[in-house]
């Protein structure tokens, strides 16, 4: 897949750089980038129009990984696109990319699963929630 610009995603969002964030070398600390890809892929799955995954279910991190390309530096923003490569029978797979001033700063591409909220264990998506996450759906090259 070719590198993607922020403007190629579906779902863009955005997280203010804090202080606190940076650590002794005066960047934003590596562990902090597994947050901005949270934000991205909480408005995805619950900005628009209530949550996919549905009544009695939620979305768990199955597989998450991570390409840093740059640093990141306070003060500022980061710029969080987020996209679907595929949606399966209970599982999504996300790709999403960090952007500081317009720069890719790092990459990630995610696997969530839908479980039922009272058993734990993965349960399939709904219509619904295939329909939805289509939507999102990256430009495949």
């Amino acid at each position: 897949m070719r590198d993607l610009t922020l403007e190629d995603f579906p779902v863009r969002s955005y997280d203010k750089l804090r202080y606190r964030d940076t650590d002794r070398q005066g960047h934003v600390n590596n562990a902090v980038f597994s947050t901005f890809l949270e934000t991205g892929r909480t408005e995805l799955f619950y900005g628009q129009g209530g949550s996919i995954a549905g009544e009695g279910g939620s979305f768990v991190l199955a597989r998450l990984l991570m390409e840093y390309r740059a640093e990141v530096l306070w003060p500022g923003e980061i710029w969080i696109g987020t996209g679907v490569l595929s949606v399966g029978r209970s599982s999504v797979q996300m790709r999403q990319v960090l952007f500081q001033n317009g720069k890719r700063v790092a990459n990630a591409d995610t696997v969530m699963v839908r479980v039922d909220n009272a058993t734990r264990r993965s349960s399939p998506l709904s219509e619904d929630a295939v329909a939805r996450l289509t939507a999102f759906l990256l430009p495949q090259d």
